[in-house]
């Protein structure tokens, strides 16, 4: 198993990762990801921006994350745990429906907190959908705080949920 930094040729099985993690959430009842959300053209700017990683065993596309230390607008609001500054966003985290279970989301988790602790980042924040409660679950297993909801209007009516943890203070 690797993960490492996507690239351009990794485009489309990126892709493919994300409508086949967004499909089987709506089969869920799950309206977290759609067509709009994510497009091909976010994942392009997260290679572009060297901020998406890939999680491979042998040749096989698992699953993939975005670590980058660019803050939404959407979170500016939000009343963190630690102050505005030196912190990593986690962003769509997606393993290929047919891999899930299997502990896969829990490495790609374990390699951001190690990316962030090895960079000296403060926290690692990130949001997850209201009515994901699988991914609420993972996340508080995780060590992460829930606190407070934020509105992404383009994806759903429903809030989604603002976690952290803290590394190094």
């Amino acid at each position: 198993m690797t993960i490492e930094k996507a690239s351009y040729s990794d485009l489309e099985a990126c892709h493919l990762i994300t409508k086949s993690c967004a499909n089987e959430m709506v089969k869920n009842g799950i309206f977290q990801w759609n067509d709009a959300y994510p497009s091909k053209e976010i994942l392009l700017k997260d290679i572009e921006l060297q901020q998406l990683w890939k999680l491979m065993e042998k040749n096989t596309f698992i699953g993939i994350i975005v670590l980058t230390k660019i803050e939404d607008i959407e979170y500016k609001s939000v009343k963190w745990l630690t102050e505005n500054r030196n912190n990593l966003y986690v962003h769509r985290l997606a393993v290929h429906p047919k891999y899930q279970g299997k502990g896969y989301a829990q490495k790609l988790m374990s390699f951001a907190e190690n990316y962030a602790s090895d960079n000296s980042y403060n926290s690692i924040r990130l949001d997850t959908f209201s009515q994901n409660n699988r991914n609420q679950k993972f996340y508080q297993k995780c060590g992460y705080v829930k606190l407070e909801a934020i509105f992404f209007p383009n994806q759903s009516s429903h809030p989604f949920y603002c976690y952290e943890k803290i590394l190094n203070v």
